[in-house]
């Protein structure tokens, strides 16, 4: 293996002319901003940034495209690029100043520099743990127009702004755009003269004190460009399938790519091609309302091919078992969606605890040959609401639930062997008032709560449509609102009181502007003058003015859980009464 060096600027122009390009087996692009930020804070202080691994071949091999544009390349000769499609996508962006494409969108990386960054690193990098295969997300509303995760959603504007004061790179926002200090890092690449930035920042000339400051940390900035990587170039003799087994085992000791990564560079180096189809086939889910990772549509051929979810005994497929598991899982992946949007209400995977619970349905279908008499519809239904509810996978280990139940499902077990065994898991499948007590907006049982919500005829309290994800437009958007505003509650109640799911409802942007930090005795009556009680009975939202005060507020909580608790319980078909046991 030889041995190379190359600056930063060399191997973006490389991407740029495409004579570096991506082989099949590479994952797609997945960084977030805050990650680039954190490489160019690296490469701003000379940090150690890891080496390049390159593989320069005259073999035909699959390609894909990098997330940045790429200009056709004119040679035979190619290098391909095994490890650090992230680092240098994210560069190539940001230098050039063009977006990335992430799930067929584009996206542009927007960071700002700040001129008056302490001399001294004073913040330490947050750690973004990648590591999972699927994770639970939240239903996908605002918080009274914020970003339910965001840590930093309870800061004050002075925090915040202090916070960031002390730091060098930030993703750019635009208030901090009107700030002086902040220049724009992708146009200070564009150009090569400092005077647009001192002039923004209010130097005036030579004689001020910040002028040579300012200057040499844009010169600082700019020679990103000349940071030199170490790349590691492997022999041009070598053959695809050892250039795929070299990838794994790099990446595997890293632990830098998930399991679905790296089986699916190992899927790739026997089925040439697949990317494609994989990725064609991914496209037409999210026409279809329901956008899922590439990785879990991999599980979902392992779990069609084997009879189990884990990517242990992929490299072992033969390529015949890797088609025919991908066909299959195809049609139980097109059954699962189906059967979730139109039997279950669940419209979106936002809605879904785990993503996991598509592949089991999938199975469901195709061990029963997508044939299902009425009484076992109904009982499937049940099941998946309860271990949606339940949050059967996100439990313990995913990977071990899951394979329970496909195994349940091999040797001809039904919906009732698997509320069995979810009734094994959680005790119990009917919803007590007790369990809601400290959700909040990332439970399942706020997910089942949207469901069982709109079931009843959920309407926004001010356009009178009827809840729903999909809406378009500002206005109508769906968003989560705390009953009790939370400037209300600052004095009286904890954050984790505050967002309890018990003050939460379901209303659209234009309606949580109106409301605002209004105290609900203040605004109710207003929403019932034009609507009457439907909008708060369809919510679940007791209206009794002695639990509506202030000094009330846990009353009201206790109060409207036991309502909620009853909802959820009559929805998804529980029987076993809502008393604690």
């Amino acid at each position: 293996m030889a041995k190379a060096e190359a600056t930063v600027e060399e191997l973006v122009s490389k991407i740029e002319r495409g004579e570096l390009r991506l082989p099949e087996m590479q994952r797609r692009y997945v960084w977030r901003s805050t990650r680039v930020r954190d490489l160019l804070d690296s490469l701003y202080r000379g940090y150690p940034s890891g080496a390049i691994l390159i593989w320069e071949t005259d073999e035909p091999v699959p390609e894909q495209a990098f997330a940045v544009g790429q200009q056709a390349n004119p040679y035979a000769k190619t290098q391909l690029l095994l490890d650090g499609q992230q680092r240098l996508t994210s560069l190539s962006s940001v230098i050039r100043g063009e977006p990335v494409q992430v799930n067929g969108r584009q996206r542009p990386i927007e960071l700002l520099f700040n001129l008056e960054h302490p001399d001294q690193l004073s913040v330490i990098t947050e750690v973004d743990d990648n590591s999972t295969d699927a994770a639970d997300e939240p239903v996908d509303v605002n918080d009274d127009g914020e970003d339910p995760s965001d840590d930093e959603a309870d800061a004050t504007e002075d925090e915040l702004q202090k916070r960031f004061d002390r730091m060098t790179f930030v993703v750019a926002t635009r208030k901090l755009e009107q700030l002086p200090q902040w220049v724009k890092v992708s146009e200070v690449f564009k150009i090569d003269s400092d005077a647009p930035f001192l002039q923004q920042a209010g130097v005036k000339g030579f004689d001020d004190e910040r002028y040579q400051k300012y200057s040499q940390r844009l010169a600082r900035l700019r020679g990103i460009r000349k940071y030199v990587y170490r790349m590691d170039v492997l022999e041009r003799t070598l053959s695809y399938d050892e250039v795929t087994e070299i990838f794994v085992r790099v990446n595997s000791l890293g632990a830098k790519l998930r399991s679905s990564d790296l089986a699916l560079a190992q899927i790739t180096a026997k089925w040439r091609g697949s990317l494609n189809v994989f990725q064609a086939f991914q496209a037409d889910c999210t026409k279809d309302g329901f956008e899922i990772d590439l990785g879990l549509h991999l599980k979902n051929l392992v779990a069609h091919a084997t009879g189990q979810s884990r990517f242990l005994t992929v490299s072992n497929l033969t390529l015949d078992a890797l088609r025919s598991g991908w066909d299959d899982g195809c049609r139980g992946m097109e059954f699962a969606i189906n059967f979730l949007r139109s039997n279950a209400g669940i419209t979106s995977p936002a809605l879904l605890a785990s993503p996991f619970l598509l592949i089991s349905l999938g199975f469901y279908g195709a061990q029963r040959s997508y044939k299902l008499a009425a009484a076992e519809e109904k009982g499937l239904r049940r099941w998946v609401l309860l271990a949606n509810a339940k949050g059967r996978y996100s439990r313990g280990s995913s990977e071990t639930l899951l394979d329970q139940d496909l195994k349940t499902l091999r040797d001809g077990g039904g919906f009732q062997e698997l509320l069995d065994r979810l009734r094994t898991q959680v005790g119990r499948l009917d919803v007590t008032p007790e369990e809601l007590e400290g959700r909040n907006q990332r439970s399942a049982l706020f997910k089942t709560m949207f469901l069982a919500f709109r079931a009843a005829d959920a309407r926004d309290w001010r356009s009178n449509l009827v809840i729903a994800l999909s809406h378009v437009g500002n206005a109508h958007q769906l968003q989560f609102h705390h009953i009790f505003p939370k400037a209300v509650l600052k004095s009286t109640a904890t954050t984790r009181e505050t967002d309890d799911i018990a003050n939460l409802a379901f209303i659209s942007g234009k309606a949580n502007r109106k409301i605002s930090a209004k105290e609900p005795a203040l605004y109710f009556p207003e929403v019932q003058k034009a609507n009457g009680e439907q909008p708060f009975q369809s919510q679940c939202i007791p209206t009794d003015p002695e639990v509506l005060a202030i000094e009330r507020y846990k009353a009201f909580l206790a109060e409207r859980r036991r309502l909620i608790a009853e909802r959820l319980n009559t929805f998804l078909g529980s029987s076993e009464g809502t008393a604690s046991p």
